[in-house]
């Protein structure tokens, strides 16, 4: 429960009003980031809530400065709503629902999984952006960039656009471009012997990797991400390792430098 269990964190101290002043509360989350909403469950109590707040601020800035973007990416153009201690799904500590452009996190169960939830988030807002025909596809709402870069959809010409894709390639493929990677093969095996689709599901090798990029930042914050080392899930291979992590690792370093680069550049063309 995130009021009484600590949590690991070295990074710095990302405002002023955290150290000198009163509590973050979840209306500074919303303003500092943009959210769309952002919604707290009815049986969060108050300490509870005041608890959090802190600890997701921390979070998200700390993932703005791994990824060196404005608040705007991490609210994805204030498209995106935010849900804590809210619904829920049996087993699940956290998740993401297409349709409605809103992460959750369970009270008990969801610190750690931010990093996660929050690439299938820009994963989802990519798509059409990335490919001209991802609309239109098998349920055109729920279409993920990963799954229609998987899927050979047409490319919308952009540099950008063009570090995404090596960040695709740099996860499913093996260094020849031409076959599955290890982690996809390993992924596979793990789906097999479960008898249901899951590890391998393109958005979900893609935000794994993703949690394993932001674990290796020089900001360490396991409220953020956790679990992509020590894991029963990592002892299976199904966090990428060695040689293969650092690539992957290079692929989004150069993609969200770029990215975060023409974000910064456009906010200061707004007159």
């Amino acid at each position: 429960m995130v009021s009484k269990r600590e949590f690991y964190r070295r990074g710095p101290i990302h405002s002023d009003r955290q150290r000198d002043g009163p509590p973050v509360s979840f209306v500074d989350v919303r303003r500092k980031f943009g959210f769309r909403a952002i919604s707290i469950g009815r049986w969060v109590t108050e300490a509870e809530r005041d608890r959090a707040a802190g600890l997701f601020y921390d979070a998200l800035a700390d993932l703005m400065s791994i990824l060196r973007g404005p608040e705007i990416l991490i609210s994805l153009r204030e498209t995106l709503a935010f849900q804590y201690g809210i619904g829920g799904r049996p087993g699940t500590m956290a998740f993401y629902e297409p349709a409605t452009r809103t992460f959750s996190l369970a009270k008990n169960a969801g610190p750690g999984s931010i990093a996660h939830e929050w690439f299938h988030a820009l994963d989802h807002y990519l798509a059409d952006k990335a490919f001209a025909d991802a609309v239109g596809r098998r349920e055109p709402r729920h279409i993920y960039a990963s799954d229609a870069w998987l899927r050979d959809a047409t490319p919308v010409p952009h540099g950008i656009n063009d570090l995404l894709f090596a960040c695709f390639r740099a996860i499913m493929l093996d260094e020849s471009g031409e076959n599955p990677s290890a982690l996809f093969r390993v992924s596979c095996a793990a789906d097999k012997a479960n008898g249901r689709v899951y590890y391998s599901d393109p958005a979900e090798i893609c935000a794994r990797a993703f949690e394993a990029f932001v674990q290796d930042a020089s900001i360490s914050n396991n409220f953020l991400v956790a679990g992509t080392k020590a894991s029963e899930e990592a002892r299976m291979g199904l966090y990428p390792t060695g040689t293969h992590r650092q690539s992957i690792n290079d692929a989004f370093e150069r993609y969200f430098f770029r990215l975060g680069g023409a974000l910064r550049a456009e906010q200061l063309r707004i007159p």
